[in-house]
């Protein structure tokens, strides 16, 4: 098992203690690329996807490093919904 599948069933799992750099390494691994909106962005972030154009938009969390679990439910709908896992 690849450290993205690895890394893709612990986020399926919904823990607990799933963090930011771990969601952008999984989304980087289905070719999502991180984007602000400049020096003022505050928390607000988009991970694009480079070939499809899909847009997730969500908030970083703070001031722990840690997903809400709504925040994990929301990314794994969207990526659902897009095809991108089953």
């Amino acid at each position: 098992m690849s450290k993205t599948e690895k890394l893709l069933k612990r986020f399926l799992s919904h823990p607990a203690d799933f963090t930011y750099s771990e969601l952008t390494r999984l989304l980087n691994a289905y070719g999502y690329k991180k984007h602000t909106t400049g020096k003022t962005s505050g928390s607000q972030v988009a991970f694009i996807n480079t070939t499809t154009l899909h847009i997730i938009r969500l908030h970083k969390p703070h001031p722990k490093p840690v997903l809400k679990e709504y925040q994990i439910k929301q990314i794994e709908n969207e990526l659902k919904r897009k095809g991108i896992i089953k």
